[in-house]
């Protein structure tokens, strides 16, 4: 009897060996529209940091000094709730447009699609088109290959270590950073992080590409929880479109049992992640349309309608649902709603944002001291910030006990977008008051424009 072997499991891999993609080059409209958004993209980026502004860089997160610049704000650690804020509102807009247009952000604005786009377009430059680059790959090392490679690779390398420059460049004054690049005095922090960031771009852009979006990016992971049968999708018509098959231009397809679809597989070919959307909605794609291009193309040629391939939702391929509907729903309603409130909440925040900050701190030391005269003094650390960038006198009064009263007048000079602090001594009469913690306010009033004032509430300690 022969003995009975075990059963064979297969085992699904969860990571699969690359298969390098070379996609072809495509143009039509929606890939216009792609280089649009490289275009204003990359010039927001690289040309923020050289914009003069008051006398400065317009936009600057100066970590050393704990000042961030935006043109006319100059934001300290006490307004990390902006930031918070802008942090919500970035989720909030990812959620709304992806509610109803799918992966818009992917396809168009994020750094990996915009510096993929650019990559292969070097690639394209250098080596030629996708037929060129396979032959190319697929070819022993000579002198023409190793001289292309080499051309691509230098200029990708040029363009990432210029991001990781510029990158810098919003922490460190970019006029800064480049005078140190060129004496060669380059602090160690900021070559770390031109030589990160470069290598981020190079390595990702030139080699990882599709990998980042199947396997590492989380929003491929979680996309489509924000997903609905309204939400537009790239999408193939499969009722139009099966059965697939080759044929003559002057075929009838109906007369030949075929549906639109040629088969001829342009559609894959064009995709920077290999994807056939025939297959119907999958995670990696990322929404560039750029198969939607590759096929009205066909269909020009073939004189059949374009659109087997276009931007429309699962509801809307069956014929149930319109544009109207699909802006309308209750999703995507609760979400502008929510925007537009936070969105107008943080505009009315800054607008009227009062360019004066102070931080109020009683000496630990001594509660309360008698002093000469009969008087008992309490002693505050004060720190006045200017926020604005013109320099500004300052006036300190207080409020509170009976003969409440400053030791000495205050009155600091604080030059502009800096602080100053000091000690000062509140006096009361000894006998004004009870014992006991007893209300105070500090009021802080800019003299030349009185409108500007902060206050404080504190307490002042009779023993």
């Amino acid at each position: 009897m022969k003995p009975e072997h075990p059963p064979v499991i297969p085992i699904t891999p969860l990571y699969t060996k690359r298969k390098k993609i070379h996609p072809r080059t495509i143009h039509g409209l929606f890939q216009r529209w792609r280089w649009v958004f490289v275009w204003l993209t990359q010039l927001v980026f690289y040309g923020l940091p050289w914009l003069p502004w008051n006398g400065r860089q317009a936009v600057l997160f100066d970590l050393d000094a704990r000042r961030f610049y935006v043109f006319d704000f100059v934001l300290w650690p006490q307004d990390t709730i902006y930031l918070a804020a802008i942090l919500v509102l970035s989720a909030l807009a990812l959620f709304l447009f992806t509610a109803v247009a799918g992966r818009l952000w992917c396809g168009y604005t994020c750094p990996q699609t915009v510096y993929t786009e650019i990559f292969l377009w070097i690639e394209a430059r250098i080596e030629g088109d996708r037929n060129k680059r396979l032959k190319l790959d697929a070819a022993p090392w000579s002198a023409r290959k190793l001289r292309l490679k080499t051309t691509k690779h230098l200029l990708w390398f040029a363009i990432a270590a210029w991001t990781g420059f510029t990158f810098v460049g919003y922490f460190t004054p970019i006029h800064q950073l480049g005078a140190s690049l060129v004496h060669g005095t380059l602090g160690g922090w900021e070559i770390f992080w031109v030589v990160f960031y470069a290598f981020a771009t190079y390595g990702n852009a030139g080699f990882m590409r599709e990998q980042m979006c199947k396997y590492i990016c989380p929003y491929a992971q979680f996309q489509t929880v924000m997903f609905d049968s309204d939400t537009m999708i790239v999408a193939y018509d499969e009722q139009r479109g099966e059965a697939r098959g080759g044929r003559s231009k002057k075929t009838n397809p109906a007369d030949a049992g075929l549906g639109d679809c040629v088969d001829c597989g342009i559609c894959v070919q064009v995709c920077p992640t290999g994807i056939d959307i025939r297959d119907g909605l999958q995670m990696e794609c990322i929404g560039c349309a750029a198969c939607i291009d590759a096929c009205d193309q066909v269909m020009d040629k073939m004189s059949y309608p374009r659109g087997l391939i276009r931007y429309s939702s699962e509801n809307a391929l069956a014929g149930g649902a319109s544009p109207l509907r699909q802006a309308l729903r209750p999703r995507v309603l609760v979400y502008t709603a929510v925007f537009l409130t936070l969105t107008f909440g943080l505009v009315w925040s800054l607008a009227t944002r009062v360019p004066l900050k102070i931080d109020l701190q009683r000496d630990r030391n001594t509660l309360a001291r008698e002093v000469a005269g009969g008087q008992i003094e309490n002693v505050f650390q004060l720190e006045i910030i200017n926020a604005t960038e013109a320099p500004h006198r300052y006036r300190l009064s207080i409020t509170g006990p009976t003969g409440v009263h400053l030791a000495e007048p205050y009155t600091p000079d604080v030059d502009s977008a800096s602080r100053a602090a000091s000690v000062i001594r509140v006096r009361v009469p000894v006998d004004s008051a009870p014992s006991g913690a007893q209300p105070l306010r500090f009021t802080v009033t800019d003299v030349d424009n009185p409108a500007v004032t902060v206050t404080e509430q504190s307490k002042f300690w009779m023993p």
